[in-house]
């Protein structure tokens, strides 16, 4: 049974809140004692409610806030309403609100799964004096467990005695467990003071409770489950406070709240199935549960951040996205951004120039160091936006371990230079006249002429008993397909294909000895 206490108010409003839900036919009044003559000769409105009892309190001009407003609930429907409204009679009365001709007003709800009435009065009594307020809401508990014969030190003993039963370990943990209780928990001094009602029920040395922490092992997959449920019931909730409900009432699960009521800084999990408690960030970040948008709403503003990202840093990769995203749990994935259970194909501006920049970042890990090399790069690559590309002088570690290599390979006249080099894993590509040999592998370009290769040695068939290339080497080093470009995370739009170079029909390719013909 609970009974809370709602703000006051100098001219009535709770009236009119009410009236309304009746209008919608969410309440109905089912109460309504000594307003005089008022509805007599009918059904008397919000409006004549409302100046009636604030011509009632004005006897009384030092109250400012003569509203008292309060909501009787039970558990489900454990409770009729004929029930529920007796006991709301003996609550009043326990309070000081049912005086011979205290005006009262009283509403049934049923807009909720549980049976809940409203009542309205005035907290001047009939004879003009202030009802007495203090310690208001401990006071109000203290009349329910009289109503209901509840020995609260004996129900509190009982609670913490199966707190204790529930893996925890930390004090943050134990209160969590108790606030889902409905207990107020705070230490101070060594010592745990345990309230309900407003009034401190027990008190408990702070060493009692800390040995009571257990370690617990992290079930990632429990937390995982937690993480799809929440996901799925906070887009079909409105508030935090349905969220909560939802969780209870279905999983038997609490959604405890640190910090504002209205913006709170993190969360617990009391999950009573399995007897534990789970700090909220392990499962999902209190921003992300809070986040009542439609899915619509959120893929909106994931593609607003990215548009955004790629307007911060024009050549930002695939992968240098998800990094900033993936503590969403969004991800992008051959132009589609994936968040939050949803998908959406992403612009095709934004598609083509993440698609655009995975191949410039595949282009510069060949650190370039001029322009012919960039230019052969990007055709290799299908990269249009050369001005984009960094030249870079600084050559890669083992740039120069790998051209002189290339030198003893031009140097030894009893090998075919073509052959050597296929079984060494560089690929031959030529661009207006230029001759390169591009490792994909070790990513090293090297411009032959530029390195003094004498390029006649390509043409040139190896001396009378040349020494053969090993089948095997040969074998290992088949024309070289490139099928690491994808990005880390996923890939993009350009992951429909496979990218191949050196293929033996690319007339670019020197292995073609056509090309070598003057």
């Amino acid at each position: 049974m609970i009974a809370t206490i709602l703000p006051g108010s100098a001219n009535f409003h709770a009236v009119g809140y009410n009236e309304r839900k009746v209008s919608k036919g969410a309440a109905r009044l089912i109460e309504m004692c000594n307003f005089g003559a008022l509805g007599t000769f009918g059904r008397p409105t919000a409006g004549e409610l409302t100046k009636y009892l604030m011509e009632y309190s004005s006897q009384n001009g030092r109250i400012r806030k003569a509203q008292f407003h309060v909501a009787v609930s039970c558990k489900g429907h454990e409770m009729s309403e004929t029930e529920l409204l007796e006991f709301t009679h003996r609550y009043l009365a326990e309070m000081g609100y049912m005086e011979p001709g205290q005006p009262l007003l009283v509403y049934s709800h049923h807009d909720t799964d549980n049976t809940h009435l409203h009542a309205i009065t005035s907290r001047i009594a009939p004879d003009g004096r202030k009802i007495a307020h203090s310690h208001e809401r401990r006071r109000s508990q203290e009349a329910i467990d009289r109503i209901l014969g509840t020995d609260r030190k004996q129900k509190t003993d009982k609670d913490i005695e199966n707190a204790r039963q529930y893996t925890f370990s930390s004090f943050a943990q134990f209160k969590a467990i108790m606030s889902s209780m409905g207990y107020e928990t705070y230490r101070k001094d060594g010592t745990v003071f345990i309230k309900y009602g407003g009034k401190v029920q027990r008190e408990i040395p702070l060493e009692d409770i800390e040995a009571l922490y257990k370690s617990g092992r992290m079930d990632r997959m429990r937390c995982r489950q937690l993480r799809g449920i929440l996901f799925k019931y906070r887009d079909t909730c409105t508030d935090k406070e349905e969220l909560q409900k939802e969780m209870k009432e279905k999983f038997g699960i609490d959604l405890v709240f640190f910090g504002r009521r209205d913006s709170p800084f993190g969360y617990m999990v009391v999950d009573h199935a399995q007897k534990t408690v789970i700090h909220g960030a392990r499962v999902l970040s209190v921003d992300e549960l809070l986040d009542f948008a439609t899915p619509e709403e959120r893929l909106d503003r994931m593609e607003d951040f990215i548009d955004r990202l790629l307007t911060l840093n024009p050549k930002i990769t695939q992968s240098e996205i998800y990094s900033k995203i993936r503590r969403q749990h969004a991800y992008i994935k051959k132009g589609v951004v994936y968040f939050g259970g949803t998908s959406r194909p992403l612009k095709p501006f934004m598609a083509e120039a993440i698609d655009r920049n995975n191949r410039i970042a595949w282009v510069e890990r060949f650190r370039p160091a001029t322009e012919a090399e960039r230019d052969m790069l990007c055709r290799v690559f299908k990269v249009s936006r050369t001005d984009l590309v960094s030249l870079t002088p600084e050559r890669p570690g083992d740039y120069n371990e790998a051209v002189e290599r290339l030198h003893e390979i031009f140097a030894d006249d009893t090998v075919s230079v073509k052959a050597e080099l296929y079984a060494e894993g560089f690929t031959l590509r030529e661009q207006n006249g230029t001759a390169f040999a591009i490792d994909f592998k070790r990513h090293i370009i090297v411009n032959l002429a530029d390195e003094g290769f004498d390029l006649e040695r390509l043409k040139r068939k190896a001396a009378h008993g040349q020494r053969q290339v090993p089948s095997q080497a040969k074998t290992a080093h088949r024309p070289f397909r490139l099928t690491g470009l994808k990005d880390a995370v996923g890939g993009s739009q350009s992951e429909k294909r496979e990218w191949e170079v050196g293929r033996k029909d690319d007339t670019d390719d020197l292995d073609n000895s056509q090309q070598l013909k003057r």
